[in-house]
């Protein structure tokens, strides 16, 4: 029979034994119990600064219809090429009945579209009554039909936006739709203001390269403010003329 200090020699013996292979065991099963993602977080490009980097932003959304005629973005800029020019219905203008053309809210006021004297005028023959007056040339057939689905949409005060493209703008494909569409008015014919006719790309080559376009679309003094009336240019449109500019001011 094992005597009282066997017994306990034997049992720590035991227990020590158990505690190491324990202790094995459970060093072989932590690494299969550590629960990690099988990828890493997404977090971007972290440009050395542990923050993400700089993304590009994306390109504006066109909401644009080719359907559709926005008062915003083509009759208001015809109408104050045309019809807001100094002396005649822009702001602070006493004469020609009062009626100022700067803004849909001041045309609509005037009641000339409602009841149909603005349909009128553009189209009348005789340069007494036509607008625009001489020595301004008339609306082309194009522009006044567009004024004519604008007015048949229900003369909307509506508006979009296009994807701005600042990294293809050429003079044939850019700059002549815009002077077209917002400069000719003022800057064309027998007397253009100025004595600037933007019809032709070597004088609005000239106010480029010195300095003058581009003071003058942004508003910045001492230059005189294009357009004159109204609000300034959109900003995607500033930025394609500075481009323009920024290539030499080629006819391309």
């Amino acid at each position: 029979m094992r005597t009282l200090s066997e017994r306990t020699e034997r049992t720590f013996t035991f227990g020590v034994t158990a505690l190491f292979v324990a202790a094995i065991l459970l060093l072989l099963l932590l690494p299969s119990c550590k629960h990690e993602p099988p990828f890493g977080p997404d977090l971007g490009d972290q440009g050395g600064s542990g923050g993400p980097g700089p993304q590009p932003e994306p390109e504006p959304e066109d909401t644009c219809d080719p359907n559709t005629v926005y008062f915003e973005q083509q009759i208001l800029p015809l109408l104050i090429s045309n019809c807001a020019v100094p002396g005649c219905h822009d702001h602070g203008t006493d004469d020609n009945d009062g009626i100022q053309i700067v803004s849909y809210g001041s045309l609509m006021q005037s009641g000339i579209v409602q009841n149909g004297d603005l349909w009128d005028a553009i189209n009348d023959n005789d340069p007494d009554d036509r607008m625009p007056q001489p020595p301004q040339n008339p609306l082309t057939p194009e522009q006044i039909a567009l004024i004519g689905q604008w007015i048949e949409q229900g003369a909307q005060n509506n508006s979009c936006v296009s994807g701005c493209d600042t990294t293809n703008v050429t003079y044939s494909g850019t700059i002549v739709p815009l002077v077209q569409n917002r400069c000719l008015g003022c800057h064309s014919g027998g007397s253009p203001q100025g004595g600037l006719n933007f019809g032709s790309w070597a004088v609005l080559n000239t106010v480029a390269m010195d300095g003058r376009l581009a003071g003058a679309i942004q508003h910045q003094s001492p230059y005189t403010s294009m357009p004159p009336s109204g609000p300034m240019l959109p900003q995607c449109r500033i930025d394609q003329v500075l481009a323009w500019i920024q290539d030499g001011a080629p006819n391309n």
